[in-house]
């Protein structure tokens, strides 16, 4: 036997909450993210900034949700600053605040070799 699932009615409340996060590459955090965006989000990029408007019928679903989107906000963001990290160091450039890795410079000729990187991530969040 199957049970129709309960809708809510127009006059029910809802649960809403926005979460605007800062990036120094939001619009590709934010495509990263969208895959894993529900009907309960909107998101838009507002220039340095994402804005996440999430609206749930109950607080759990809010919470959970907005949890999650967090979570994936964060490896997202980390993986985009990885990435201009890794650029950064390609070009010469040195990163906010780092220092260039001089252990992984290639002093050959670049046509002479291919160069692979092997990095770990040895920080704790």
């Amino acid at each position: 036997m199957s049970r129709e699932p309960t809708r809510r009615t127009t006059g029910e409340a809802t649960r809403r909450t926005t979460v605007r996060t800062t990036h120094a590459e939001p619009a590709l955090v934010a495509a990263a993210l969208a895959p894993d965006d529900t009907d309960a989000m909107t998101v838009r990029v507002d220039g340095d900034a994402i804005e996440c408007v999430v609206e749930r019928p109950t607080t759990g679903g809010l919470r959970t949700t907005v949890d999650d989107y967090v979570v994936n906000l964060h490896v997202a963001d980390r993986v985009v600053e990885r990435a201009r990290s890794h650029r950064a160091d390609d070009t010469g450039d040195v990163p906010d605040g780092d220092t260039p890795d001089t252990a992984d410079t290639d002093t050959t000729d670049a046509t002479d070799t291919t160069d692979t990187t092997d990095t770990t991530d040895t920080t704790n969040t």
